[in-house]
């Protein structure tokens, strides 16, 4: 990179889950350029092949790339799992900074020894997860739920959908019930659905997050930390870029509307 440009921070997704990650980002490196891709022309991922995420990824990384990007966010578990060793692979001068469920924090912090994951269908039967629970939650029982549909209501802004209620009812509270403090956000989507998860759970289990751990990160391997001044944020997508400023807002992530450098663009990612 050349001496003189500042580092540009690409953070990518297949919708808008991704934004819980631009909203830490934004607040860990408040003087860092940083670019948002969405790639709703092709969301979710979750419930593709791993050839189909694939292909994805590297289109976004590269479209980003292009887009005067020097460190990539590929802030989605599903594309973590199935593609960032390819995305690495691809572009080998450019750091590439993943996101995985917490299993990690949460095996540190149970009590009872019991996790559930909510993951999309893709991240709940991928090796990554399982090398993550046999890593650092081996001796734990850890509890998989494949969560369909999740991702596609927080695109749609339904954070109250009552298919979303009946499945946290029917799935996660008899596991609460039964021990389970630890409850890992494996989708970036499910970040906006804390309100709600909150409200059911009642204080009996942790909600684990892991977007501000990715946030520090993408800026210690960009060398972010430390800039002066206010960097901007741009807004891309591959389909309807018109509708993100309305969604930072709907997603309570207001403060950034005010750092858009310039209306929302299109993307190009064949």
């Amino acid at each position: 990179m050349p001496t003189d440009q500042r580092p540009v921070i690409g953070v990518f997704d297949s919708g808008l889950g991704g934004l819980s990650v631009l909203g830490a980002l934004a607040d860990c490196c408040p003087a860092a350029d940083l670019i948002y891709a969405a790639d709703t022309a092709h969301v979710p991922y979750g419930n593709k092949s791993s050839e189909q995420i694939r292909a994805r990824v590297l289109a976004m990384g590269q479209a980003l790339i292009l887009e005067g990007c020097t460190t990539l966010v590929v802030a989605c578990n599903t594309a973590t799992a199935e593609a960032i060793e390819a995305l690495r692979a691809a572009h080998p001068d450019v750091p590439v900074v993943g996101i995985e469920p917490g299993i990690k924090p949460a095996a540190l912090n149970t009590q009872t020894g019991q996790i559930a994951v909510l993951a999309t269908a893709a991240t709940a039967k991928s090796q990554r997860l399982a090398d993550l629970i046999g890593r650092h939650a081996p001796h734990k029982k850890v509890h998989i739920i494949p969560c369909h549909g999740w991702a596609t209501e927080v695109e749609a802004l339904n954070l109250d959908a009552p298919s979303i209620i009946e499945e946290i009812r029917r799935d996660l509270l008899p596991l609460i019930d039964h021990g389970v403090d630890q409850v890992v956000l494996g989708c970036t989507h499910y970040d906006f659905l804390a309100p709600t998860l909150s409200r059911l759970i009642g204080g009996k289990a942790q909600l684990v997050g892991v977007a501000s751990a990715v946030a520090r990160q993408a800026c210690k391997v960009s060398n972010t930390e430390t800039l002066t001044g206010t960097g901007s944020i741009r807004l891309m997508s591959t389909m309807n870029p018109v509708r993100l400023p309305h969604t930072l807002s709907a997603l309570g992530l207001e403060t950034l509307v005010e750092r858009l450098s310039e209306p929302p663009q299109p993307i190009s990612a064949p």
